[in-house]
């Protein structure tokens, strides 16, 4: 395996102040080894760091070295082309899962760990799932678990944990979520409540505020959680209330603009383009399909999507 400019302890012990140097490093060493990447930067002639397309995920493989045997693919629809992304060091995958997790909310075994993500549950490959399983069994909570459709069950679970005062950590792709708050409402009171996204065209749209409000009001919690996560990336940015959206240190957001895709600015409104160190071996800068908003200290919101772009089952929701 090449061996990248950055080991995984430089990557999460990286300050702001040198992220740009790190990026550079990065980004001379991608643009040599990634073949796809490579062309990319060689078709676009700019003296800027060019980002990828996020669309290249769906129709090239996009890593460095020899092909890895690790694959997770995007949720999408039956119509949908996936997106692939090949992960050659699964560790570091774990690594900045948990280490962000940690950065965020904490020892992931101070909580029990509940995963509603039925959607992901019933196909392979998910980056989401892997990482929700993992965390659960990082909790070694004996209540820790996925449930698929046992509503019944779930609530037991959710009633038993609160008598206890036991912190839970209950994240949900948004239509599960909604179903199960409808069916059960309840006031919990130890447990924070984490939406990812996705209706999938199962439910009338709802922006992101008007999922919170009805999630809070069901929940009887003040905030709702998101996450923003991808399967292109190894990274997670959460919101831990209204929907602003922070990233770790290996993790920074930018904003370009619609019409002109090659000015890249540090704040404003237009299409999100992240640069994700952690994505060392396949691609760490990517140009999504989301229009959103980057704020001066860094954090972001989601507003939608590209008319062009797919419909994206992580990253359906709107504020």
């Amino acid at each position: 395996m090449l061996q990248p400019p950055l080991d995984s302890k430089q990557l999460w012990d990286l300050a702001p102040a040198n992220f740009l140097e790190a990026s550079k490093a990065v980004f001379n060493w991608q643009s040599q080894h990634n073949p796809v990447y490579h062309q990319w930067v060689t078709l676009n002639k700019s003296t800027a760091i060019p980002f990828l397309p996020i669309s290249f995920f769906k129709t090239q493989e996009v890593f460095i070295g020899n092909k890895p045997s690790t694959l997770f693919e995007s949720s999408g629809t039956t119509q949908d082309v996936k997106s692939s992304h090949f992960v050659q060091d699964l560790q570091l995958y774990e690594q900045s899962f948990l280490q962000c997790f940690n950065l965020f909310y904490g020892n992931p075994n101070e909580y029990c760990i509940l995963g509603l993500l039925p959607s992901y549950l019933e196909r392979k490959h998910s980056s989401l799932v892997y990482m929700v399983d993992k965390l659960i069994k990082e909790s070694a909570h004996p209540q820790s678990g996925f449930y698929l459709d046992d509503f019944e069950k779930l609530n037991q679970v959710l009633q038993d944990l609160e008598k206890q005062q036991k912190p839970v950590w209950f994240i949900g792709v948004s239509f599960a979520l909604i179903d199960f708050a409808m069916a059960f409402p309840q006031q919990l009171k130890s447990t924070i409540v984490i939406e990812t996204g996705g209706m999938k065209g199962r439910k009338e749209e709802l922006t992101r505020t008007e999922l919170h409000h009805l999630l809070s009001t069901q929940f009887g919690v003040h905030t709702i959680h998101s996450e923003y996560g991808m399967t292109e990336l190894l990274s997670q940015a959460y919101a831990v209330k209204e929907g602003i959206f922070k990233c770790p240190p290996w993790m920074k957001v930018m904003i370009a603009e619609e019409e002109d895709p090659t000015t890249i600015k540090e704040s404003g409104r237009g299409v999100l383009h992240i640069i994700d160190l952690a994505n060392i071996y396949s691609c760490s800068f990517i140009a999504t399909e989301d229009i959103g908003e980057v704020f001066e200290d860094g954090s972001f919101t989601v507003l939608g999507r590209l008319d062009s772009s797919a419909r994206r089952g992580c990253s359906l929701l709107v504020v």
